[in-house]
């Protein structure tokens, strides 16, 4: 009797369900299989299941916090009345830095690189910035300005890229931090070099000649490197590209073996004459794919800090040939690139180029941006000791200043020498 009365509760249930796939399993209703749906892969879940890098990672929260100092800084010296700002004028532009917190908590974290005071005539709380940070924003603009015809070279190299020598100044000018252009770079590089450069219009800069020594990329160093020092063949270097994963990354069942082959692969290099990548032959869309990757690993390779938007290299895809979904793309080869989402927007780094968070190669301008990342790691220690120093040090000039005259250095060694004297006398 109890068979038969789950039996009769297992169709009633059936009947209740029409649709055969929320349908229970037993003896009346075998005849429906559920279909096995393989899982989606795109680059929305190859995001989600990603192997996090922590360190890169936490250098992009600094970098965020970076730039909404500097933004900050920039609408501060736009004032004419002077180089301080009150703080309620400050909090009306949280909205155009992108704050999350209130302005007077967020220059209250970083004592190093904001001072606050109180106006002596109108009593009200102000702002400015700090001689350290601006010291360091004078050094950044001095590194940049002395390695311009590094930023030539740069420029030059992206043109060489291009499918006809021509890019957009809208996304030169994106990247122009990234690259460690000048911000008036449109007058005094392109429009200074106008025997390299030719604006055809507003917007677009045209190379006049190509640089056929420009014309190796920045990996070639490192397939020769692999070839002379390690003995690896021609074959397997050729057309290769550094892999390392981040730690507790799980290489899956037959993964070696397609990196093998796609290090292997032939490709179309970046400086290259462009040649029409049939797609759909064997082996067309992987080679249509690494030829983008190689773009992106030059275009990395030129900038400072070796990172850049991932949505401002979508304005470069149909300039640099690159039909593809950038982001999927990327995530692709998690061994090469990876993608941090600290903050409002995607940002990829190249990891060859960093060690624990840190450059492996760095240059000036990496090196003043390093300093005030310090700064803002700093937060708020160490404050009362720098204040006591400036204090001592400000005291030490003032009576220095009162004697006229300082003490000269080697004034102590005279009577040592005397005493001494003396005392050979006596003997």
């Amino acid at each position: 009797m109890r068979l038969l009365q789950t039996l009769a509760d297992i169709l009633a249930r059936n009947k209740l369900s029409s649709d055969p796939s929320t349908q229970l399993f037993g003896p009346f209703n075998s005849r429906f299989q559920r279909r096995w749906r393989k899982p989606t892969v795109n680059a929305r879940t190859r995001l989600e299941g990603r192997t996090l890098d922590t360190k890169l990672d936490k250098l992009l929260i600094n970098l965020v916090k970076l730039k909404a100092i500097l933004s900050l800084e920039h609408l501060m010296s736009t004032r004419k009345r002077g180089p301080f700002t009150s703080v309620q004028l400050m909090s009306r532009w949280r909205s155009i830095v992108g704050i999350n917190v209130s302005i007077g908590a967020f220059i209250h974290k970083y004592p190093h690189i904001f001072k606050v005071f109180n106006h002596p005539i109108q009593r009200n709380l102000c702002c400015r910035i700090t001689g350290e940070m601006k010291g360091l924003l004078e050094d950044e603009e001095r590194a940049v300005r002395m390695l311009e015809l590094d930023s030539v070279r740069k420029i030059k190299k992206l043109l060489m890229m291009s499918v006809n020598g021509q890019l957009h100044i809208h996304a030169l000018r994106l990247i122009q931090r990234e690259l460690g252009l000048p911000s008036d770079f449109r007058e005094s590089i392109l429009a200074k070099y106008s025997g390299d450069f030719r604006l055809v219009n507003l917007e677009i800069v045209e190379l006049v000649d190509r640089d056929e020594e420009l014309g190796v990329a920045v990996i070639e160093k490192w397939r020769e490197n692999e070839f002379t020092e390690k003995w690896l063949s021609e074959y397997e270097t050729r057309y290769a590209f550094p892999i390392s994963f981040p730690t507790g990354f799980i290489i899956g069942r037959g993964m070696r073996e397609k990196m093998k082959n796609w290090q292997r692969l032939p490709y179309v290099k970046p400086y290259e004459r462009k040649e029409a990548v049939r797609v759909r032959t064997c082996g067309g869309l992987e080679r249509f794919e690494k030829h983008a990757v190689g773009i992106i690993h030059e275009l990395l390779c030129l900038t400072v800090e070796k990172l850049v938007e991932v949505e401002r290299l979508a304005h470069f895809r149909k300039d640099f040939a690159m039909e593809v979904n950038i982001r999927e793309l990327i995530l692709k080869h998690p061994g090469i690139f990876y993608i941090s989402i600290k903050g409002s927007s995607q940002v990829v780094f190249l990891r060859e180029a960093y060690s624990r968070g840190c450059l492996v190669e760095p240059n000036p301008i990496y090196v003043v941006r390093r300093r005030m990342l310090e700064l803002i790691s700093m937060g708020c220690r160490n404050t009362r000791a720098l204040s006591a120093s400036k204090e001592t040090q400000e005291k030490k000039l003032e009576c220095r200043g009162h004697e006229g005259v300082s003490a000269r250095d080697g004034d102590w060694v005279l009577p040592i020498l005397e005493s001494a004297k003396d005392r050979s006398l006596e003997r």
